[in-house]
């Protein structure tokens, strides 16, 4: 993996570029475009205002216009896209005139650009105002604290439940009255099906966080929806020592094989051994170096949030007398315990600004439970298909399979992007899209997300709006700025 910027204020001037017309442009836009290069993938960032900022009336055949197509082009036929395929569509996001398309109807791998096409339709099917549910019921009766029969933990995909989360559900079921179990702890995960890797997905990738395994009920390690992992920090100890291993949250469920130590540094490696629950650490960190954190995916997270939740129970003084198992929860139960996420509007901040997958996933599969009682990858694709056509997305010019754009079978043309970007401003969840997305060159990452390492102290900063997307040999951005004179335009790479 690789992340390059290439200043082309060096080929344009710091000052912007001065067209035909006389008119300088001293704002920067930021161009990742959908690169196809072996191996590797490259950013383009800091391209020049004048790529796109036209004046309000300039037409595609004005000297403006003309002067930007022959930069685009030269920047798009420059050697650092030697053998790639680029797609660039800009448009205005008044009007919909397009200023300028290279490529703009190829069908490109967009990465995580993908997600602002589930995100739209999610909220278009789902609402803003959805949330997830995770419930905690008894099948038997109680009597002088004591639970005879089960006691079932249901998860209808909240992806943000927390350790702390569980807790709080294990005391709320002390506070009914429940100290003791005679039966069996039951966790349901049915809400949605048992395929839990998207199609297409690497399998090199499973061990990390960003290729977590999908569940209906599962555990995030810090509340931003990173489902299916846990967090694995690596301190020093003391010299020619072995390296503090720790896990949040803390569990019994994975088993750290620790052959780190500390010396003289260099070579630390965390990884989780295919198909096991096993985390392993070696090589060596420096004696006084800051703790290295690392997020690796879990195993059967289903398995893995019922052993969070049991120990919950039995830190909250409720024991437990039979195993636990797994099977669907019998209805008419009553509740003894409940948590609901943050709404989906809520949840769009870590969706974009943080390139959430596993939450994209959960509101695919979450669109296909609702609309199609299928709670699969297909059934949530199917489902959100059925609101694209609202939102610009021609089907001939785009193909899903996950939610996330992890999947190397996804699809789609930067034209149908930028009729996304321009449809979706008259939606009622707009402004909430727009602000969770990414702005460049903010440095607080509540803010500025996955750009706000970019484009800072250009004018760029706080301007541009925009989502990126990177897999190997893949890279795009596509979203929002401002001109010069104040025309908004969209843009897709």
């Amino acid at each position: 993996r690789e992340d390059r910027s290439l200043d082309l204020g060096r080929l344009f001037g710091s000052a912007g570029v001065n067209f035909a017309s006389g008119r300088n442009f001293g704002v920067w836009l930021p161009v990742l475009g959908s690169v196809r290069i072996s191996s590797r993938t490259i950013a383009i960032g800091c391209v020049a205002a004048a790529l796109l900022a036209l004046p309000a009336a300039a037409s595609a055949g004005s000297a403006n216009a003309t002067a930007l197509g022959h930069d685009l082009d030269s920047l798009l036929a420059g050697p650092e896209l030697a053998g790639a395929t680029a797609g660039l569509v800009v448009r205005a996001a008044d009007t919909g005139e397009t200023l300028y398309s290279h490529l703009g109807d190829s069908l490109l791998a967009p990465a995580s650009n993908e997600k602002l096409v589930t995100s739209a339709a999610a909220l278009d099917l789902l609402g803003a105002d959805y949330s997830f549910d995770t419930y905690v019921r008894k099948n038997g009766t109680v009597s002088g604290g004591t639970l005879t029969g089960d006691l079932y933990l249901k998860g209808f995909g909240d992806p943000s439940t927390t350790a702390a989360d569980y807790q709080a559900m294990a005391n709320q079921v002390k506070q009914a009255g429940i100290t003791n179990v005679t039966g069996h702890l039951v966790a349901d995960d049915t809400y949605f099906d048992s395929t839990r890797l998207g199609p297409g997905w690497n399998w090199d990738d499973e061990p990390y966080f960003y290729s977590a395994q999908i569940s209906a009920l599962t555990v995030s390690p810090d509340g931003n929806a990173t489902s299916g992992s846990v967090t694995v920090t690596v301190a020093p100890g003391a010299q020619g020592q072995p390296a503090i291993v720790t896990m949040t949250p803390a569990n019994t469920y994975m088993t750290v094989d620790n052959t780190a130590t500390t010396g003289s540094g260099g070579g630390l490696s965390v990884n989780r051994v295919h198909g096991t629950n096993t985390i392993t650490v070696s090589g060596a960190i420096a004696a006084g170096a800051a703790a290295v954190v690392n997020q690796m995916s879990v195993d059967n997270p289903t398995a893995f949030a019922a052993s969070v939740f049991r120990k919950a129970l039995n830190d909250a003084g409720v024991s437990v007398t039979g195993t636990t198992t797994f099977q669907p929860m019998p209805t008419g139960l009553a509740t003894v315990a409940s948590h609901t996420s943050a709404t989906v509007g809520q949840l769009m901040s870590p969706l974009l600004k943080q390139s959430n997958n596993m939450l994209a996933e959960t509101l695919v599969k979450a669109a296909g439970v609702e609309r199609l009682g299928s709670g699969s990858f297909g059934g949530g694709v199917n489902a959100l298909t059925t609101k694209l056509g609202a939102l610009g997305i021609d089907p001939n010019k785009y193909n899903q399979f996950d939610g996330s754009g992890l999947s190397r079978l996804d699809i789609v043309s930067p034209a149908e992007i930028a009729q996304l970007l321009i449809n979706a401003r008259s939606r009622p969840w707009f402004q909430t899209w727009y602000d969770a997305l990414p702005v460049a060159g903010n440095s607080n990452p509540a803010v500025g997300g996955t750009l706000a390492g970019r484009m800072g102290g250009t004018p760029a900063a706080n301007n541009v709006h925009a989502k990126t997307g990177s897999m190997t040999g893949v890279s795009a951005l596509s979203g929002y700025v401002t001109a010069a004179d104040g025309e908004k335009l969209v843009f897709s790479l």
